[in-house]
């Protein structure tokens, strides 16, 4: 499945280009995820999922590379459910483009799901993917408009390396329901049909969670 989105970072793409090599900055900036570890340009981290009252946890591992001539960052992700068959692979880039005092970032994804998420389908996902890249975009200006990538004596983080990560605290879940929904609704004609594209969800969500073991 390949996904592609798009959003604005306030700050130069010499900033930009800075801070998306430090994973350490960037990764809190996702909804649902908690890095680990990282060593070079390796990285694990946790993520968590909510349908309803069901939570679904991964752990995954993941490398970065980049392309400075083509200002593009890339990630190969893979990472499977703590419990439960379900299991994640992704390769993630983003291009970097110089839009006067802004950057303008272009991620296209090429993703690879199993379990339970996969039921929702391409044209769900793609919807929902959307709204979390802009949640992530949000926490990423909030995040920019307190610290800059460069720090007070002038000295920027190394790419790949940050020593100070730590086991990070339990993720935020990120709650898919409450994504789901509001696409159901937009992608309705009429408010009855979103009516019954919301209840057909529930009803499918039902059948998934009582075939599936309750996840962390």
């Amino acid at each position: 499945m390949q996904l592609e989105n798009r959003f604005t970072v306030p700050v130069p793409l010499s900033d930009t280009w800075k801070l998306f090599q430090d994973i350490g900055a960037v990764a809190p900036c996702m909804p649902g995820a908690v890095l680990d570890t990282v060593e070079d340009d390796s990285f694990t981290g946790r993520v968590k999922i909510k349908v309803g009252a069901v939570q679904m946890s991964y752990r995954g591992q993941g490398t970065l590379s980049r392309n400075e001539a083509e200002h593009t960052v890339t990630l190969d992700l893979s990472g499977s459910e703590t419990r439960g068959a379900g299991t994640a692979a992704a390769k993630v880039t983003a291009q970097l483009t110089p839009d006067g005092d802004y950057t303008r970032v272009t991620v296209r994804t090429d993703l690879d799901l199993t379990g339970r998420p996969a039921q929702f389908g391409r044209g769900i996902l793609a919807d929902v993917a959307d709204r979390l890249v802009q949640q992530f975009a949000a926490k990423l200006a909030d995040y920019l408009s307190v610290r800059q990538p460069a720090n007070d004596s002038g000295v920027t983080t190394q790419p790949g390396v940050n020593a100070s990560v730590t086991a990070g605290p339990e993720p935020e879940a990120i709650d898919l329901g409450a994504a789901v929904l509001p696409v159901l609704a937009k992608r309705a004609a009429k408010p009855t049909a979103a009516l019954t594209g919301a209840a057909l969800l529930i009803w499918l969500l039902a059948r998934m969670l009582r075939r599936s073991p309750r996840a962390d």
